[in-house]
């Protein structure tokens, strides 16, 4: 395959995850507004934003193909992103193992030559078992929340208080990687 892919991202996790896929890929990404539009969908929200992070590589390499993502965890009516501070990562763990979250991310992929823009969203439910105070105290002392959308991570420590999931786990982690490659598939 000569097509040159390039992940749009600078999250080590996705980068990670790029790697299960059979097809090598290089890494190229630029700071982008990730302000969301209230007057937009969960799902149109992240499709805009992955889209912002894959057209201006895409303008750079009109012959790659170019992979923008952006995942959010959405608990009790509202988006949980990474925690401010300290307060915030207690008051995120809270809300996530009081009820189910749900983690969606949004795809786009882009190669402006053969006028390819395929946008797509994953959602992923998550159940935790409820936690203590100690156990709040205790993990965000492990500094592991912070960095990480919802206050957790599911591939660390933090996946210990997963009792369920329901969907793609590496969607959880920042990429679908079974929808990626299915859609990757059908254009390599």
């Amino acid at each position: 395959m000569n097509t040159k892919i390039i992940l749009a991202s600078k999250s080590p996790r996705r980068q990670e995850l790029m790697e299960m896929l059979p097809w090598a890929f290089e890494i190229e990404a630029l700071d982008v507004d990730e302000q969301m539009d209230e007057n937009r969908s969960v799902d149109e929200n992240l499709m805009v934003l992955a889209h912002r992070k894959a057209i201006e590589i895409a303008h750079k390499y009109p012959d790659a193909i170019v992979i923008g993502g952006d995942t959010i965890v959405l608990a009790d009516g509202r988006i949980l992103g990474k925690p401010e501070n300290l307060d915030d990562a207690k008051a995120m763990l809270r809300t996530i193992s009081k009820e189910p979250h749900h983690v969606y991310t949004g795809i786009c992929i882009l190669c402006e030559n053969r006028k390819l823009d395929i946008r797509f969203v994953e959602k992923t439910e998550v159940v935790m078992t409820p936690l203590t105070e100690q156990e709040i105290e205790s993990y965000i002392a492990d500094g592991e929340p912070f960095g990480k959308a919802g206050a957790y991570a599911i591939q660390g420590t933090g996946g210990v208080f997963v009792e369920k999931i329901n969907g793609d786990f590496f969607n959880v982690v920042g990429l679908p990687v079974n929808r990626l490659y299915r859609e990757l598939k059908k254009i390599l």
